[in-house]
């Protein structure tokens, strides 16, 4: 056994041995051929019925239960250590547990709210998980990479190691959230596919022939199991709304700046050209506006200086109650065709719109492969340095997932001068695009330019393994810095949607991706769409997706 291969073997070792022996799983689970879906009644057979009641309350339900003294923290928070470590043993989705540290601190809450016939804030007893971004107390921050083990960011004896708190970390216990796990990412974090050497691959419950997403893989996939209603992800060309849509969940990816990122681990910290966000994942869209609503609530940007002093607009969701929308359509990119059911999905919220008595317009914005382009280029300014350094710690090899784009060793980095040229590039990009939305006003009888534009997530439901090699649905949106809602809309059915046989190729990867496609192996998986509003617009995007939701049925 290699070096690195020893390491991948004790950490998960001691990940899974932090399972209480009777949650853990006595016969060995069916293949994904004999069980594709492992959510609803196939977890709910290892819980008891009050656990299901709990878990399967939304994070608005429960702290409308836990703030009121309703339900105590301690009985929530181990129904949903429980549900988590079943979601783990299933599809790999944890990268540290700290389940006794959580019902610690639900005991003090009790205590707290017995005293004060209180709780100590909007979240109190609502347990919440977090992607191996988070630096919590007590467990390690290892983002996937074997190298990081037993270190703070790969660095040894800085007196950080299991000390240091990210500033969300801090503010989200203020508000009374309960902690109790960190989520699976790839390593890198420069994928849609949770890979790594320690847990291996995270598994879509829904479909576990597919892929869970990433990089916020181990967030999607443990809140479609349940074992969590709310936690939080970031997302830098997708990675929170990717795993929102193939797991069937709500997702925001917010402006850079609404939301603290102080103090969080990350790759290629210090390339600011197209900023790294952190924003919530959720069963519903209530979930997420309770999260950012009450982050906002800490004013977080006296303690963060990137974040922008911006509190929480309510009168921003009332406008969307104002009348008529306009909706853009974003059928086609220009590069890559969406799987049929991702078409449907787009047709089914086109037609319900529509019904409800608002406007749609083709959305026909400047080229994304142009703007695609100078996001590549900006993930690549060190030349891979950042994450091939971070490899070499362990000597661990690199999956297929991640070497694609960074190869196996560093490449000449870029000088300053030519990133200088990236972000002015960008900027005329950025301005280019606000004009084209604004002239939208031109064709709409509301006299408003286009409120929000509805548009595929990624090209598929959910990526088969190996498969995820176009970002430019969800990374455009990165680039703009725009805001961008995960509205889930349907499920793959193989007898709807089936193979066009007239399909005809625009690009070398468009008939890649549509390769990959077949009606069997995708059926009934999670298929959403996403909401993307103009940057900051936050409040009004929640508003027009669970708007739409409501209606489809879905929020």
């Amino acid at each position: 056994m290699e070096y690195w291969e020893h390491l991948a073997k004790s950490k998960r070792e001691a990940v899974n041995s932090l399972i209480p022996e009777e949650w853990r799983l006595k016969d060995p689970i069916p293949s994904a051929e004999e069980q594709r879906d492992v959510t609803g009644d196939f977890i709910r057979q290892y819980l008891s019925e009050r656990e299901v009641e709990i878990t399967e309350t939304d994070a608005p339900g429960i702290v409308e239960q836990t703030t009121t003294g309703k339900w105590k923290a301690e009985e929530v928070v181990k129904a949903f250590c429980h549900r988590a470590s079943l979601a783990h043993q299933i599809t790999n989705c944890l990268h540290e547990i700290f389940f006794n540290a959580a019902i610690e601190d639900a005991k003090r809450l009790d205590e707290y709210f017995a005293k004060h016939n209180s709780p100590i804030g909007p979240l109190h007893g609502l347990p919440i998980s977090l992607k191996d971004q988070f630096h919590v107390k007590g467990v390690e921050t290892t983002m996937g990479y074997l190298g990081w083990i037993g270190t703070f960011e790969g660095r040894k004896g800085t007196g950080r190691e299991k000390k240091f708190e990210s500033e969300m970390v801090r503010e989200l216990r203020n508000l009374g959230a309960v902690l109790y796990c960190k989520t699976s990412v790839p390593y890198t974090l420069m994928s849609g596919e949770t890979v790594n050497n320690i847990i291996g691959c995270t598994w879509n419950p829904k479909n576990r022939l597919l892929t869970s997403g990433g990089s916020s893989g181990g967030e999607g996939a443990l809140i479609g199991l349940r074992g969590s209603v709310l936690g939080f992800g970031t997302d830098i060309g997708g990675s929170i709304r990717i795993p929102a849509a193939f797991n069937g969940l709500y997702g925001i990816r917010p402006s850079a700046g609404r939301m603290p990122y102080e103090g969080m681990a990350n790759s290629m910290d210090g390339q600011n050209s197209v900023l790294s966000v952190v924003g919530p994942l959720s069963c519903s869209v209530g979930g997420l506006r309770l999260a950012i609503k009450s982050i906002l609530s800490q004013k977080p940007w006296l303690h963060d200086p990137l974040c922008l002093e911006m509190p929480w607009r309510d009168h921003e969701e009332r406008r969307v109650e104002m009348g008529q929308l306009t909706f853009g359509v974003m059928k086609h990119d220009g590069t890559v065709t969406p799987h049929p059911p991702v078409q449907r999905a787009i047709e089914i919220v086109i037609a319900r719109v529509k019904d409800l008595g608002h406007k749609v317009m083709e959305w026909n914005p400047p080229s994304h492969a142009r703007g695609i382009d100078l996001l590549l280029t900006a993930w690549k300014y060190d030349g891979g340095a950042d994450v091939h350094n971070a490899f070499a710690l362990s000597g661990e090899p690199i999956a297929k997932q991640v070497n694609t784009f960074y190869g196996t060793k560093p490449t000449e980095q870029m000088k300053a001068s030519e990133i200088a040229a990236v972000n002015v590039a960008k900027r005329d990009y950025q301005k280019e695009y606000l004009e084209y939305w604004n002239s939208t006003q031109e064709f709409n009888s509301t006299g408003r330019p286009v409120d929000a534009v509805i548009a595929p997530l990624a090209p598929f439901p959910a990526a088969r393994p190996g498969t995820y090699t176009y970002y430019g649905y969800s990374s455009i949106v990165n680039l703009l810095d725009y805001t961008s809602c995960v509205l889930p809309v349907t499920n793959a059915d193989k007898n709807i949607d089936t193979i066009n046989k007239d399909f005809k190729p625009v690009s070398d990867v468009d008939q890649t991706i549509q390769e990959t496609y077949d009606p069997a192996i995708f059926d009934g998986s999670h298929v959403s769409v996403q909401v993307i509003g103009r940057r900051l617009q936050e409040e009004k995007i929640l508003a027009v997706t669970e708007y739409i939701g409501s209606n489809l049925g879905r929020a």
